[in-house]
Parts: C-alpha cells; sequence; structure tokens
C-alpha cells in the first residue's frame, strides 16, 4: 500500500455532475499524481505515456478542461518566464466543495466563446489562450457578448490576437462600455476616425459581412 494518493471521495462520486467525462477523469487523476511527484505542469507527451489516449487526444482533453474552468495555469511565483507555469486544479475543488454560485450569463453563451474564437483563428486555442478567455470572464468579470464583440473588432481591423483584443476590452471598460450595441458604436466612431486619418493612402475594400451574423444575438 505504499505510495498512496489521496483522492476525493467528491471527485469519484460526483464528477458526472460538473460534466466531467471519463477521460478527463483519468486526465485530472493523472495531473495529481505528477503533481505529488514534484511535476507540477506535464507536457501531453507525459500524460499520454500512462495512459492509453495519444499525445494529441491528451492535448484536447487539457484543452476542454480550461474551456470548462476545471483546471488553469498560475504562475509559480507570478513572473511570466518561461518554463515557470503550473497546472491547478483549484477552480476543480471550487467547484466540487463549495455552494454553487448563479451565473449572469446563459452557460451556453460562454461555451459558445471557444468555438468562435478557434473559428475565427482558424486553429485550436492554446492553453495559454484558453486560460485568457476564462481570466477576462473570471477576474476582470466582462460579459461573454463582449468578448464577442471585442474579437469582432479585432477582426475588422485585422489585428487577430489576443493582445489587441485585451486592449479593447479594457478600453471598453474604462468609457463604461457595457452592452454590444454601445461597443458597435464606439467601433463604428473609431474606425470613422481611422479612415479619415488614412484618407491619403489607398485602401482595399474589404467585405465584412461574413462577421456580423454571431453578433446578432442579443
Amino acid at each position: 500500500m505504499e505510495g498512496q494518493i489521496s483522492i476525493p471521495k467528491t471527485l469519484i462520486t460526483g464528477y458526472r455532475s460538473l460534466g466531467i467525462a471519463e477521460k478527463e477523469l483519468v486526465t485530472i487523476l493523472q495531473l495529481f499524481q505528477f503533481n505529488s511527484e514534484g511535476n507540477t505542469f506535464p507536457t501531453p507527451d507525459e500524460i499520454s505515456e500512462r495512459t492509453s489516449f495519444s499525445e494529441e487526444e491528451c492535448s484536447k482533453i487539457l484543452r476542454s478542461l480550461l474551456q470548462k474552468q476545471l483546471l488553469k495555469i498560475e504562475q509559480k511565483d507570478h513572473e511570466q518566464r518561461v518554463g515557470n507555469e503550473c497546472y491547478s486544479l483549484e477552480p476543480l475543488w471550487a467547484k466540487l466543495f463549495r455552494a454553487p454560485v448563479t451565473k449572469k450569463q446563459p452557460p451556453e453563451q460562454v461555451d459558445n466563446l471557444f468555438p468562435l474564437f478557434e473559428q475565427e483563428f482558424g486553429r485550436p486555442l492554446s492553453p495559454f489562450e484558453i486560460e485568457n478567455i476564462n481570466i477576462w470572464l473570471d477576474q476582470e468579470e466582462q460579459e461573454p457578448a463582449l468578448i464577442k464583440a471585442a474579437l469582432r473588432e479585432a477582426v475588422l481591423m485585422g489585428k487577430l490576437n489576443f493582445k489587441y483584443i485585451d486592449r479593447i476590452l479594457r478600453e471598453w471598460k474604462k468609457k463604461g462600455i457595457q452592452t454590444v450595441d454601445q461597443a458597435r458604436q464606439h467601433g463604428k466612431k473609431f474606425r470613422q476616425g481611422q479612415s479619415k486619418n488614412n484618407s491619403d493612402k489607398p485602401r482595399t475594400k474589404r467585405d465584412v459581412s461574413l462577421y456580423y451574423n454571431w453578433l446578432e444575438e442579443d
């Protein structure tokens, strides 16, 4: 019985109530074990070696746990350095042992954010990008609809990156913008100002009709 690890009974008996699939549960247990061994940021390849899942499948499972806000990435000493990251299961324990908190937004609005970003970026999101979205939602309490609006603005401006989207959200918060309609009006004025400043430069007209439909859900 040497080398045992202690797993909360609530996790084993209540994982389905949190929407955790069996493969996700196995991955959580492996993360728990890796952490007990001192490896706080195992790679998908390392997890794959201990399971029957492929490295690619492990990457997808980790992304899914991050999207479901059951896992997060932290900095060990709060400094942004390569190799300074670690996985934290604190969000999982919080959901297992704390009283449920009523959310302002329906869960589907949050869940739809991640596929939307992947659609616009044309690739799967990295764990850090998923954590970035979770920070906007949880720590900065940004509305999902406004995050979608900021993504739209980044697409329209041809600056599709997370730093630019973050700048948009911070600017809107500073200006007291709280609705998608206010964001649209602000974005329209900003683009008009940009057009006026660049009126002497040749421009290529861009068809932006594709980016309107997914914001018509107010």
